[in-house]
């Protein structure tokens, strides 16, 4: 039977996510839940959803319902996080789950307790192209790995948008900056400092945010991610041998890595578009159905807090940060 999940809230990222669920046979949009039932009952409608509720505690309360998705502002992520765990749902919150490395530790605390699974919505992560690079800078395609560079921006003109809120955490670094993260994190491993600039906007947020991390055996990575640029993704991966580079690595719309040597392209990887949406539903829902295990677990997400908190403290100091000291 597929698993049956509630959405909480109505934003506008639920779209790619339940057009994800309507590919999947393992996976089914049951319930949604806003603040207002008006509009909760107009969006069920508008999408297919068979129940409605103005209230996301409403959903939680609903029986059927075994998974949510929360794509809530990040400011409520760990709270409502921690509901729908108690109400004996599994999660699958949007990416970041926190910079607090601490509050993502007490949160899988929850989820642990409540025999419940947990997981941060980092899509990209579950699309073949990111197995695929993983997999070439493993085998040794770049020769030892140096440097990842990597960028996330866009231009956001509405100064209402909540990723410009201090008090719903927005800002360049939690919306874009942590794929970035992500991505070094992924090939990198656990970096053992961060610096980081930021420019300041919205009513305090960072609209721009340039980082840089070191890893264990002298491997670096440096990235920008931005709220106030044009729209630019890329992931390049150096080697002392060659490179590789991902023109679309955080969408994978268009799945392609290239391996350059010698400033020329030596070999393209073309892999088909899937959608990554569905892919990490799947993930979860089979782990739920114990047949699999979640991609993303405790370790990933309190890494990505504890460098994406490394990176804040960095910015605001002036100062390089120790991730041991977070």
């Amino acid at each position: 039977m597929p698993v049956q999940w509630g959405v909480l809230s109505t934003a506008r990222i639920n779209e790619k996510f339940l057009a994800g669920l309507a590919e999947s046979e393992t996976c089914d949009a049951l319930a949604v839940a806003s603040r207002d039932l008006p509009r909760a009952q107009a969006y069920a409608r508008e999408h297919g959803i068979e129940r409605a509720y103005g209230g996301y505690e409403e959903l939680l309360a609903d029986d059927d319902v075994e998974a949510v998705y929360i794509s809530l502002p990040n400011a409520l992520h760990l709270e409502w996080t921690r509901r729908a765990l108690e109400a004996g749902k599994h999660v699958l919150c949007e990416k970041p789950l926190s910079r607090s490395p601490r509050a993502v530790e007490e949160a899988f605390d929850v989820a642990q307790r409540e025999d419940r699974l947990l997981m941060e919505a980092f899509m990209y992560r579950h699309n073949p192209q990111t197995a695929r690079l993983a997999e070439l800078v493993r085998d040794g395609a770049i020769g030892r790995l140096r440097m990842i560079r990597a960028s996330f921006s866009f231009f956001l003109p509405d100064p209402g948008n909540v990723r410009l809120s201090t008090e719903l955490e927005g800002g360049a670094l939690m919306d874009v900056g942590c794929y970035c993260v992500s991505g070094a994190r992924l090939l990198g491993g656990e970096p053992v400092s961060a610096f980081g600039w930021e420019t300041i906007g919205g009513d305090g947020v960072d609209i721009a945010f340039v980082g840089a991390l070191r890893f264990p055996d002298h491997v670096y990575a440096h990235f920008d991610a931005g709220l106030v640029f044009t729209d630019r993704h890329e992931l390049e991966v150096v080697g002392e041998e060659a490179s590789l580079f991902v023109q679309d690595p955080w969408h994978c719309r268009t799945p392609v890595i290239e391996l350059r040597r010698e400033h020329s392209v030596q070999e393209r990887f073309e892999l088909a578009p899937v959608n990554s949406y569905r892919l990490e539903a799947e993930n979860l829902a089979a782990a739920i159905r114990g047949e699999a295990t979640p991609l993303l677990g405790r370790d990933d997400a309190v890494g990505q807090a504890r460098t994406i908190g490394a990176l804040y403290a960095a910015a605001e100091t002036g100062r390089a940060v120790d991730l041991a000291e977070i």
